[in-house]
């Protein structure tokens, strides 16, 4: 994909609304911060059947942002706090991120409850569920789980502090059974797939336009593109473009690191040299030391 300067890239962002640039908005979360898809998908994943979307509270921290890290959906059902990230990159550190994220979640219920941490009762708070909805260029399997233990630089037995994120494949061709139970998801991954094929051969706010109006035709989230088209081809643009720059970004950490492993390599390579140099040089005196020795006592 091509990096666009051009003024379709600056005409989208200018389209964009400013809260939308600060925040770095992505269409999956857009649409599921509807609580009638976000129920849907969690009836989906959990093999409920909810239809009451009171039920559902969203908790998300819009504000919680610390270097750039942010959560997409944070939501209470089922008496259970379910984190919920949608992620275009693969990221091993999202298990420590979430630690992060959940403690200050868990400190915003604490002050709205109420609740006393110095009470000799035992205080009760929603159990926690860590999900990525993955669906990067990277391969990966249906679905895989990253542990905040992974990231210790010891490991002596059962940690005493765990962490689990389930990530998802939801790339079109995977998880097909989740897929099928929830038609909003598989639409997306369906957009998601035309705009990554259109971009092989298209400039990249061509690709997202052309990619838009197929799924008008095709009834690919129809409604939701009709109603949010303009700001669904800018913040597609947006996320897109910031897709290509951070594969670009890897690629040169990924060269850098190979240069400086050739160049420690080398500086390894001569020290040991030099450092064989001077074992032979040391041997080299020793031997011509002995000799003297030997002919100063066939002297005497």
């Amino acid at each position: 994909m091509e990096l666009q300067a051009d003024s379709g890239v600056q005409e989208a962002q200018s389209i964009l609304p400013v809260a939308n640039r600060k925040y770095k908005d992505t269409i999956f979360r857009m649409l599921f911060s509807d609580k009638k898809n976000l129920l849907s998908l969690y009836n989906a994943l959990n093999g409920k059947n909810y239809s009451d979307c009171d039920q559902l509270e969203i908790v998300t921290l819009e504000n919680a942002i610390y270097m750039s890290m942010k959560n997409d959906l944070a939501f209470i059902l089922d008496l259970a706090l379910f984190l919920w990230e949608h992620q275009s990159t693969y990221n091993p550190n999202i298990p420590l991120r979430d630690l992060m994220y959940i403690a200050k979640e868990y400190e915003k219920y604490i002050k709205e409850k109420g609740i006393s941490l110095y009470s000799n009762r035992q205080q009760k708070i929603p159990a926690p569920q860590f999900i990525v909805f993955y669906n990067g260029n990277r391969k990966i399997g249906e679905r895989m789980e990253h542990r905040l233990s992974d990231a210790y630089e010891t490991s002596n037995g059962e940690p005493a502090l765990e962490l689990k994120v389930l990530v998802i494949n939801i790339n079109e061709g995977y998880n097909q059974k989740l897929m099928e139970s929830c038609q909003i998801l598989k639409e997306y991954a369906q957009y998601v797939s035309k705009v990554r094929t259109y971009k092989k051969t298209l400039k990249l706010n061509e690709a997202v336009e052309k990619a838009v109006e197929e799924c008008i035709q095709e009834g690919i989230l129809r409604e939701f593109f009709l109603k949010h088209r303009a700001e669904v081809v800018a913040m597609s643009i947006f996320e897109y473009d910031r897709e290509w720059e951070e594969e670009i970004l890897r690629k040169e950490e990924f060269e850098a690191g190979k240069e400086l492993g050739e160049q420690l390599g080398k500086e390894k390579e001569r020290k040991n040299t030099e450092k064989e140099r001077r074992r032979a040089d040391n041997a080299e005196r020793e031997l011509l030391l002995l000799k003297e020795k030997l002919a100063l006592m066939e002297g005497k």
